[in-house]
């Protein structure tokens, strides 16, 4: 099996050692960076499976990191697990939006980290005989995750990516906020479902004219028309 490769973004050297010490254990390569700017460079360059970074960092801080990496098709489907003070709400909640795919607050337990990055990763792993969804003018590759819409390359997070690949495998059907978040995520953010509505919208401008058969079902959820 192949070791997973993580990017640990934290500024804290005493906090990122320990991370690392412990990942390094679970069977991680990890690559480390003290700043965003580092952080943004070694994703580019070395692609790791998943980037699990701290919101509050010296120079360009975690939001920026995940805006700079989400604007790159080369970075853009890399899972992003971020790690939030207690009182930084608001920053959870503008990081899901901008595609996190899960989150942690501060202070975390060492069993709670590795059971969300290897959660994260679980989603991310496509089944191996997994077959090519298309619907109207979109084909959607689960295995090489790549998505075409008008059979033009789209870039999409890993969030976003989960989200079409629900709508498509459930077309015709109407899909609750409560249970996207569950599929998407993996488990209910209680008080996040309005994270749902961004992500279709962002979704939706990434697809252009092909997103037109994704249907709003006002006070419930979304449909993907079959």
């Amino acid at each position: 099996m192949t070791q997973q490769t993580i990017l640990l973004v934290e500024d804290e050297k005493d906090i990122r050692d320990l991370l690392a010490l412990h990942l390094q254990r679970e069977g991680f390569a990890v690559l480390e960076a003290g700043d965003g700017l580092q952080a943004v460079d070694l994703a580019r360059k070395r692609k790791p499976d998943l980037i699990l970074l701290d919101l509050m960092l010296p120079g360009l801080d975690g939001l920026g990191v995940s805006k700079a990496l989400q604007r790159d098709p080369g970075t853009a489907s890399i899972p992003i697990l971020m790690l939030t003070a207690r009182g930084e709400e608001v920053d959870r909640i503008v990081g899901l939006e901008l595609g996190a795919a899960d989150y942690v607050v501060k202070p975390f337990s060492l069993r709670e980290v590795l059971l969300r990055i290897r959660a994260v990763l679980r989603r991310g792993a496509a089944p191996v005989d997994a077959l090519p969804l298309r619907w109207n003018d979109i084909s959607l590759d689960t295995a090489g995750h790549v998505v075409l819409a008008g059979g033009v390359p789209v870039s999409l997070t890993l969030t976003e990516f989960r989200l079409l690949e629900d709508l498509l495998r459930n077309k015709g059907k109407v899909r609750s906020r409560e249970q996207l978040l569950d599929s998407v995520w993996g488990y209910s953010f209680e008080g996040y479902a309005r994270t749902v509505d961004t992500h279709v919208r962002r979704l939706r401008a990434k697809l252009g004219e092909a997103a037109a058969g994704i249907e709003t079902v006002r006070g419930i959820g979304y449909r993907a028309r079959g």
